[in-house]
C-alpha cells in the first residue's frame, strides 16, 4: 500500500488535533470539501469560517454543506466571504483571535471544471494569510498548507511557503514538510503547530 495522498495527510494532522467544539478556518473554500471535513470535525458546537475570492468557489462550497445537511449531519455555523484569505483576521470575530484551533489552506487554483485556471492563489497575499493564521491559532492549533509547484506560479508560491515556514521560530511553532521526493512538481504539505503554553497577543 502507498503512502496516503497530500489532503489525507492534512486531513489526519488535524484530525489528531481538532477537537468538537473548536473553531476551524478554510483559507481558501475551492469546492468546500476541506469546508465540511472542518465542519464535521468541530461538529454542531463549533464554527467555522471559510474565505475565496471567487463567488463560483463559494457557491461550489455552499451546495456541498447544503448537500450534507440535507441527509441529516448536524453541522456547525459555517460563514463564508468573498474575500482575500489575507484578510482573514481582520474578518472574524475578535473573540476567535487566538483560539482558532485548525486552518487550512489548499493553494493553486479553483478545481472546478468551469473554473479560469489563470486565477491563482498569490505568493504575497498567501504569506500575508499565513502570518495571520499563526496569530489566530491556539497553542496547539494546527495549519495546513497543500502546495502545487506543477502549474504556472505555482512553484515560486511553493518555494516561499517552505522558505517561510523554514524561518518560522521554533519557539513560535513547529512546521514539517510532507512530499515526494522524485517528483519534483509534485504536490506536498506543510503543517505548523503552535507551540504550547505560548500566550497569544491579542
Amino acid at each position: 500500500m502507498g503512502f496516503m495522498s497530500v489532503l489525507s495527510f492534512a486531513h489526519k494532522l488535524i484530525t489528531e488535533r481538532l477537537a468538537p467544539g473548536d473553531r476551524a478556518i478554510d483559507a481558501t473554500v475551492g469546492t468546500g470539501a476541506d469546508t465540511l471535513f472542518l465542519a464535521r470535525t468541530v461538529g454542531p458546537r463549533g464554527g467555522v469560517y471559510g474565505f475565496d475570492i471567487q463567488s463560483a468557489a463559494l457557491t461550489l462550497t455552499e451546495e456541498r454543506l447544503q448537500t450534507a445537511a440535507s441527509t441529516g449531519e448536524a453541522l456547525p455555523p459555517v460563514t463564508l466571504l468573498l474575500e482575500s484569505h489575507a484578510a482573514m483576521a481582520q474578518c472574524v470575530p475578535p473573540a476567535w483571535h487566538g483560539t482558532v484551533g485548525a486552518i487550512m489552506f489548499n493553494l493553486g487554483y479553483l478545481p472546478s471544471a468551469s473554473a479560469d485556471k489563470a486565477i491563482i492563489t498569490k505568493t504575497d497575499s498567501s504569506i500575508a494569510a499565513l502570518e495571520a493564521a499563526l496569530q489566530l491559532l491556539r497553542p496547539g492549533g494546527i495549519v495546513t498548507a497543500v502546495l502545487y509547484p506543477g502549474h504556472e506560479g505555482g512553484d515560486q508560491e511553493a518555494a516561499a511557503v517552505l522558505a517561510w515556514a523554514s524561518d518560522v521560530s521554533t519557539q513560535v511553532a513547529q512546521s514539517i514538510v510532507y512530499r515526494q521526493l522524485q517528483r519534483s512538481t509534485a504536490p506536498y504539505v506543510i503543517a505548523l503547530e503552535k507551540k504550547k503554553g505560548l500566550i497569544s497577543i491579542k
